[in-house]
This record gives C-alpha cells, structure tokens and sequence, in this order.
C-alpha cells in the first residue's frame, strides 16, 4: 500500500523555522499537490519524505513503516526533480535502466520494464539517444519513465514542469494526467503554479510560511476557501478584495463602502452581524461580477480603468472609489473604454467574507 502519513512534521534550520507541524493522510494511488509561494515549505516538506531532508520533530510513514531513519534508496519512492537529474553520458536506455541495475535486476527485467515504460510515454525512438539530444518535454518523459520502471509506491515531483515554457506545461500536464490513468501510483506534487494544483490534484494542499492553510479538493479549495490567503492565491485572475463597513437596523445588514452599498446576503446576514460598526473583507472572483445590464444582483458604481482584449473574452479593471475590482468574461467584442462609468452586478451567492485581523473567513 502506497499511503503515505505526516504527523506534526517540523523542519527547522538553527533559529528558523521551514515547516511547522505538517500532519496529512495521503491515501493509495492518491495524487497530492502542494501549492503556495516560493519559501512556504512546500518542497522542504517533499523532500523530507523523500529522505534528502532529515526531520526535527514528528513522524513519516509510508505504508505500514515509519521511514524517518530510513535512506532515500530504501523508502521505496522514485522522485523527478525540476532538472531532470539525467545523465549526460548515457543514453536514454541506460538511464532507463540505471536504477534497476543498481538493484541488481536481471538484464531480462530491465528490458521488460523498459519497453513497457517506453509504451506509455511514446519514447521508444529516443532509446539511443543522449539527454542533450532531446527537447525540455522529452527529457521530461524520460525522467518519468525512470521512475516508471522502478514500480516504486509513491511518485515525488518537485515543479517538474517549471523549465518548459507555457505550452509544453500545458501540453505536459496533459501527458502527466494521461499517466495517471495508466499508473495509478500515489504521488506527491510541489508547484507554485495554482493552475497545475487545480488541474492535476484529486487534493490540494495550500502552504504559506511552513504551515498547512487548507487540504481539499480543487473545488473545494476554489469554492470554500478557509482564509483570505487561501482566497487569493487560488484563482485566476485572482480574487478582488474590498474593506466594507457593516452596518445594521433592525434586521437588516448592508455592506458600505465609497461608491458601493450592498445589502448582507440572507444566508450571511446573521454571521455578518456580529460585525455591525466594524470592518470586514469582501472577497469577490472577477467571473462573479458583471456590467449591471438588467443583471439581478448588489450593484455598485465605478469608472473603467483599463481594459485587456484577451480574444476570447474581455477583462477589465473597474476603480470602485479607489479600489480597483477586475471583471472577466465580458463579450469581447462589447465596446468600453477607459474613464467609461459602468454599474457592476457581484452574484450574491458567490460573495466571501473574511475578518479583517485574522484573515479567517467568516462562515
């Protein structure tokens, strides 16, 4: 079984701290993606399951054994790095086949496996070749196939697709679910990139500053984010933020700030409350907001800033006072133009609130 199991795992370097009491269950054949800024924990964490990173405190398991004490070459893992890690001199059979005789495979098995990895990643024509005979996407399906060929219990990426530029990522993304359905191996997966966390991961784990802000599915994570921090960083575009004013009269709650009142959703109104003569944050994703042309919906008064003809659609930067709120997926064939006055519906059941000192959101 390729569970793999953190309980308070903690790193520290002399006075600083990189992970702070990480615990998660990654269940077998389960694909985790760790996501968040650079310096969050995130690959710190990876490679302390992979053994590269001794812990300080806390414990790993991977299946039924606790691997703290182990090395890398007996946790049973098979990792694929940013760089590739290839050998320049060997060909690309050998460095297939590197691993397996190490372990001392019989050459019959290794050319088994070999052919079998070369079958599922289409590199049967690259065999005599030498890493720097191949482009950044083939040498990436090699490095896969490394691992392939290993039948290791758990698969480690670390931003394996950060070298290759926007359209092999999205090509390479697509080769990386395709292996998923034909090795269904449990695998851990670091990215700073949210869009290859919402696209590859059946779990998301959101990181910042060595800790664990949110664990759960990319639509969960997307949809009911824990913390403005969690809000933000998911999404793209990202989330408009916007302090507002509660203020309440009897029972009714509005939402106050310069060129905007919005009455509290009902389903919010209760929880909104407790905030009445205080601040919060309105969070709002900019597929959530519209021109206000007889759409339903709070409305709030602004001027067009900039607009961005993206082909497809349509983005545009709206000041709302001084705050700038971005709209996205607007007919790009609508004319607007900077200085223009527009109303602009949010979808009331698509509205987030977060407290303004703990940054939680407010359920």
């Amino acid at each position: 079984m390729g569970r793999v199991t953190l309980q308070g795992v903690h790193k520290r370097y002399g006075a600083v701290t990189a992970v702070s009491d990480v615990s998660l269950e990654i269940q077998d054949q389960e694909f985790v993606v760790l996501v968040g800024p650079s310096g969050c924990g995130k690959s710190t964490t990876l490679r302390m399951v992979a053994g590269l990173e001794e812990i300080t405190g806390g414990t790993i398991a991977i299946g039924e054994r606790v691997v703290n004490d182990l090395p890398p070459k007996d946790r049973d893992i098979a990792m694929v790095f940013q760089n590739y890690a290839l050998y320049q001199h060997m060909t690309v059979y050998d460095n297939l086949a590197f691993g397996l005789r190490n372990r001392k495979a019989p050459e019959s098995r290794i050319r088994d496996e070999i052919e079998h990895a070369v079958g599922i990643l289409g590199i049967g024509e690259l065999l005599g070749r030498k890493p720097r005979q191949l482009s950044g996407g083939q040498q990436q399906r090699v490095a896969l196939g490394r691992c392939i060929v290993r039948h290791p219990q758990v698969f480690l990426f670390d931003e394996p697709l950060s070298n290759l530029d926007a359209k092999l990522r999205a090509q390479m993304r697509i080769e990386l679910k395709r292996l998923r359905e034909r090795v269904p191996t449990t695998s851990i997966y670091v990215t700073h990139d949210q869009v290859e966390a919402m696209t590859l991961g059946d779990r998301v784990v959101v990181m910042k500053d060595g800790h664990v802000q949110q664990v759960g599915t990319p639509w969960e994570i997307y949809t009911r984010p824990s913390s403005r921090f969690v809000a933000g960083f998911i999404g793209s575009p990202a989330m408009n933020f916007v302090d507002v004013a509660v203020e309440g009269e009897g029972d009714d709650v509005w939402l106050r700030q310069a060129g905007m009142t919005i009455p509290a959703p009902a389903e919010r109104r209760a929880a909104l409350a407790a905030y009445v003569g205080r601040k919060v944050t309105l969070g709002v994703r900019p597929e959530h907001v519209s021109i206000a042309d007889g759409v339903p919906g709070p409305v709030v008064e602004g001027r067009i800033d900039v607009t961005e003809q993206l082909g497809s659609e349509l983005q545009v930067d709206v000041l709302v006072g001084d705050t700038p709120i971005i709209v996205s997926r607007i007919d790009p064939e609508r004319a607007l133009a900077p200085g223009q006055p527009v109303r602009l519906a949010l979808n009331p059941a698509r509205l987030h609130f977060f407290d303004r000192e703990t940054e939680a959101v407010i359920p």
